[in-house]
């Protein structure tokens, strides 16, 4: 184990990496011929991974707390002792531990092995730690999970516990309390609850998304559309399955394969897309274009399919069906600068509209494993930082993260936690263009190379609703909301006033639904709250009286009497926001 890289001088890291160890030494003693295998420090806390014959149950996180405790009260040192290659293979192989032999099997020689004990425990580690248990002031043991030996899931499964640690008891208590409010806004179980999706055994990992679900869904890609249509994309259409040479011409064969799925039709081999980005160079290469009808803007929503290990699927944030909100721009080389200008402008826009301010920028660089050539390569991470720069936009370098067919520009965002997420990317790519052979006119009736730019604010329309859902709790703004009023009857006298009203609402294009359930006022109220419905209008004799609802906001505001009229614009009011 081994603090992360470029941390190794945090104080906190320092403090995680040493309470990491102080766990392993309590699993171990607590259930004996326990492996120990990895688990560095993570954001946030660290984890180590076990081979255990025991179960770990919930509970047992409880004694092996008890246990750290107690070996932290000894205020024992870590001491540190350098060993060959022979000597700590000889050492971990007499104790058993099959995964600690196979990591120093594969250092490479000469490289120093370093092991750190204390009290008894001893591990291989490079370190650093503090210097004494007792140095360990505040920590907390979060929750169990499975895991496989190096990730892979053809190897040993191993059973995983997370834990983190702070300087003091007050910092505990308030990242704990943060867990406890990001669990309340977990979007698969606010997805539940709001029936808006769901998942099945029979379709690992792919969602279904039930009627207010898909609604929401609609919602956003006509929010897109809208937005294409001021900003001259035009929409398309390609297949999800095409012949296996294209992935091949494309470079996503060799490249990304792994994640691909594959069928035989009439004995031809073919592939579900995963990327929409072959298909779009297909399309522009069916016609003659001239320079004078570049930028050519291409956007399309259709599905796409990756194959995710079942080890990494979570929810809506990591699932094997999704469409993107993904475009290419075909454009000259003097257009690039332009076109790239206008998008970071467009990408702030469409944040801000949905309530993300805070908003952080990378250039990822080039992989280790990529295609094209190094010089296009260093032309395309210059002109990326140029327009960066140019637009006075601050950014950090990713190195080595880029696509493999280009360099790319990523945007963070923040939620209402404070949580970092990715959401959209904007890709240079010289490769593509030469690999399907895409030309253009120029002014002087010669032939050029477009340059293609891979592009998306939102990213997977899945894995963006489940961070906006956690965002802002499953409180959609009125605009987005399946459900923009909930009109609530007192009694039944009330339910024709009530439907009228919910039909003049809805041929307004507003969304309204009634509840007149023989069921006691305070219930419906209730319910329509736990689905954060933004308005809830109650309906009794004396507002059938005067044409009116009495008018409640989420988040308990009560707004009386509001005549219909009132109640038309006021809503209109909120969707235009």
């Amino acid at each position: 184990m081994v603090c992360r890289a470029g941390h190794e001088n945090d104080p906190l890291e320092k403090m995680r990496h040493s309470c990491a160890h102080i766990m392993a030494d309590a699993v171990v003693s607590l259930f004996p011929n326990t492996k120990v295998a990895i688990g560095p420090c993570i954001d946030d806390g660290f984890f180590y991974d076990f081979d255990s014959e025991t179960i770990f149950a919930p509970e047992d996180l409880a004694k092996i707390e008890k246990r750290m405790e107690e070996v932290i009260r000894k205020d024992v040192p870590f001491v540190r002792k350098e060993i060959s290659k022979k000597e700590a293979v000889t050492f971990f192989m007499n104790r058993g531990e099959k995964y600690k032999v196979e990591i120093i099997e594969n250092l490479p020689e000469g490289e120093p092995i370093s092991l750190y004990e204390h009290g008894g425990f001893i591990d291989l580690c490079k370190g650093p730690h503090v210097e004494r248990t007792g140095e360990i002031k505040a920590f907390k043991l979060l929750s169990l999970a499975g895991s496989y030996w190096r990730g892979d899931e053809k190897r040993d499964k191993l059973q995983r516990i997370y834990g983190t640690a702070f300087e003091n008891e007050t910092d505990l208590k308030a990242y704990l309390s943060r867990l406890e409010e990001a669990h309340k806004r977990d979007h698969r179980r606010l997805g539940k609850e709001l029936d808006l999706f769901s998942f099945h055994p029979e379709a690992p990992a792919s969602p279904f998304f039930h009627p207010k679900g898909a609604l929401v869904y609609r919602l956003l890609i006509d929010y897109l559309r809208n937005i294409y249509q001021e900003e001259g994309y035009q929409e398309v259409i390609t297949p999800e399955i095409l012949d296996i040479d294209l992935w091949e011409r494309s470079g996503h064969l060799e490249h990304f394969k792994s994640n691909m799925f594959f069928t035989k039709v009439e004995e031809r081999e073919m592939a579900v897309k995963p990327m929409n980005c072959p298909g779009h160079c297909l399309m522009f290469s069916e016609k003659k274009w001239s320079y004078r009808e570049l930028p050519v803007r291409l956007a399309d929503f259709g599905r796409l399919h990756r194959f995710e290990r079942s080890g990494v699927t979570h929810g809506l944030t990591r699932v094997r069906t999704f469409a993107q909100d993904d475009a290419h721009i075909y454009c000259a080389p003097e257009q690039m600068e332009g076109e790239i200008q206008t998008f970071l402008k467009l990408v702030y826009k469409v944040y801000r509209d949905f309530g993300f301010e805070d908003v952080h920028l990378a250039l990822a660089t080039r992989p280790e494993h990529f295609i094209g050539y190094k010089e296009i390569w260093d032309k395309s991470e210059f002109l990326l930082k140029s327009s960066l720069e140019k637009g006075g936009f601050s950014y950090q370098i990713n190195e080595g993260e880029g696509a493999f067919y280009g360099p790319k520009i990523e945007f963070q965002v923040k939620d209402a936690l404070g949580r970092p997420w990715q959401l959209g990317t904007l890709q240079v790519d010289y490769s593509m263009p030469e690999r399907f052979d895409l030309a253009y006119i120029t002014s002087e009736g010669t032939k050029a190379r477009p340059i293609m730019l891979h592009r998306a604010i939102l990213g997977s329309l899945e894995r963006f609703l489940a961070i906006l859902l956690e965002h802002c709790g499953g409180a959609f703004p009125v605009w987005l909301a399946p459900t923009q009023i909930l009109l609530t009857t007192i009694t039944e006298g009330q339910n024709d006033f009530a439907k009228k009203l919910a039909k003049t609402l809805q041929n307004e294009g507003r969304r309204a639904e009634v509840d007149d359930r023989n069921e006691k006022l305070g219930l419906k109220i209730r319910e329509g709250t736990l689905r954060k419905i933004p308005y809830i209008g109650v309906i009794g004799a004396k507002e059938v009286e005067k044409n009116q609802v009495a008018l409640r906001v989420r988040g308990g505001k009560d707004l009386g009497g509001t005549s219909v009229e009132q109640l038309i614009n006021l809503l209109k009011d909120e969707i235009r926001g």
